[in-house]
């Protein structure tokens, strides 16, 4: 591991960092949010990758079989569905150029914290980055209903969580 990959956290503990950086990219993308990330995993020599949850959608096949209680009987695509997913990604592309090495895109389904937690297991992540929530009455009785995704996080899985002001 080289030098970059280390951080100092103060009071001469320095934390090493080898496992890429879980960005949650709300729809629409914000751009501090987008580049806050790539500023960050960039200083750590670390890949960025990018993660739009639809929480309209769950993966069934991660429950057991046993248990499941749907499966789609629509084999068609909706491409609707599709469009908030292809519009994050393709502004993330307009911030920080083609997806590959400096970073990469994710599709998830599901519990939005839920589904970064398990990104984050599933890539080895150093940590997991969010923004603090959209701004808006709605968005605020939202998080006060369902819980703000960043406190989730922080009790679903014990990577370090940051959390980026939007506005």
């Amino acid at each position: 591991m080289n030098a970059s990959n280390h951080f100092s956290a103060g009071l001469g503990v320095v934390m090493a960092y080898a496992g890429p950086l879980i960005l949650g990219v709300p729809w629409p993308a914000p751009p501090a949010l987008v580049r806050t990330g790539a500023e960050l995993a960039d200083a750590l020599d670390i890949h960025l990758v990018c993660a739009y949850v639809d929480p309209s959608s769950v993966l069934t096949e991660w429950e057991p079989p046993r248990i499941r209680t749907a499966l789609s009987l629509d084999p068609i695509v909706n491409e609707e569905a599709l469009f908030p997913a292809n519009e994050v990604r393709s502004r993330i592309t307009v911030l920080l150029g083609p997806d590959g090495t400096a970073w990469s895109f994710r599709e998830l389904h599901g519990d939005v914290s839920t589904a970064l937690a398990r990104l984050a297991v599933s890539t080895g992540a150093s940590m997991v980055m969010v923004g603090n929530g959209r701004p808006g009455l709605l968005a605020k009785l939202g998080r006060t209903m369902e819980g703000a995704v960043a406190d989730k996080l922080t009790r679903v899985q014990n990577r370090p969580v940051v959390i980026v002001r939007e506005c």
